[in-house]
């Protein structure tokens, strides 16, 4: 029974292979996954060895106080890991502590006491406009075969003119062409959303279709690599660091900076913030809610280079 002890004087290093056995045969955890929990943990215990002076016990384990867990994170933070490393750690540690319970009867409410720390928002780093229309206009520039070209403008126009995410473009079948008027689809979480087709982008889906060497069944991906199989995220990545380079674009111009321009500037356009949080396929507003603090923040730059008073006086 949690609380009970069964073993208090076993040490906690000699715990962890059976913890890490159970990540790996039953929570099935991906090997780099495994790797930092094993990592987080052992770094936990090194830290309490020097921390309590002594062993470290599932008895220990179990009389650390909130402030022994808040002396870990602070440790780590000087050893410069970021938020997301914390956060990370925190949750390797309370992982271990939920096996350990039910195997040991390890408990320690003040696990639950300590909160992880939060990561800075990161703001989304749209096109401009004049870049997403070069980014898609980009491919025919090329030099690579006239279907590749075609595909990948399809593919840029699906995410600018619809905003999609990589996965949701090349989840596309046959059986989506010739694309309707309003495109069903699935994205995170296994949320469904109804997303209109600009005619523009429909004309340039079925431009590539036309062009396409191999037969696209309703069962087959629609978009196809150079040797007929399903295309992948990574080719439509390597394609847009290739366009950006010959554009001139910083790297932040990535395939999702396009789905992000498609936010920022429909909102720009006087778009309304849930209709945008619709057609993205968020979960919560405050989600979408970071566009509208993109799009003030450009509307702040812009005031502040053209307007009369705000421009600064001759000394």
């Amino acid at each position: 029974m949690a609380g009970e002890l069964t073993d208090p004087g076993l040490v906690a290093p000699a715990a962890l292979p059976a913890w890490l056995d159970h990540l790996s045969g039953e929570r099935r955890l991906a090997p780099r996954t495994l790797e930092a929990y094993r990592r987080d943990v052992s770094g936990l215990i090194e830290f309490l060895g020097g921390h309590l002076g002594g062993p470290v016990t599932l008895h220990a384990l179990s009389r650390l106080e909130a402030a022994d867990w808040r002396a870990w994170l602070a440790a780590r933070r000087r050893d410069g890991c970021g938020a997301r490393t914390l956060q990370r750690g925190l949750s390797a540690a309370r992982s271990f502590f939920q096996y350990a319970r039910r195997r040991w009867g390890l408990d320690n409410p003040a696990l639950t006491l300590v909160e992880p720390p939060k990561s800075p928002r990161r703001m989304p780093r749209p096109v401009s406009e004049m870049a997403a229309r070069a980014l898609i206009d980009a491919p025919g520039e090329t030099g690579a075969p006239a279907w590749i070209a075609a595909r990948d403008t399809a593919i840029l126009s699906l995410l600018y003119g619809g905003g999609l995410r990589i996965s949701e473009a090349l989840a596309l079948t046959g059986a989506d062409h010739p694309l309707p008027q309003t495109l069903r689809v699935t994205g995170k979480g296994g949320r469904t959303r109804i997303v209109p087709v600009l005619p523009q982008v429909r004309d340039a889906v079925s431009a590539y279709v036309a062009l396409c060497p191999y037969s696209i069944q309703r069962k087959d991906a629609l978009f196809r690599a150079v040797r007929g199989g399903a295309l992948g995220p990574r080719a439509v990545q390597a394609a847009m660091e290739l366009l950006r380079a010959r554009l001139g674009l910083p790297a932040s111009a990535t395939p999702h900076a396009l789905r992000h321009a498609f936010a920022t500037h429909l909102l720009a356009h006087g778009g309304d913030l849930r209709a945008i949080q619709d057609l993205l396929g968020h979960a919560s507003l405050s989600t979408t809610q970071i566009y509208a603090d993109v799009d003030a923040g450009a509307l702040a730059r812009i005031h502040a280079a053209t307007h009369p008073r705000a421009r600064k006086r001759p000394a």
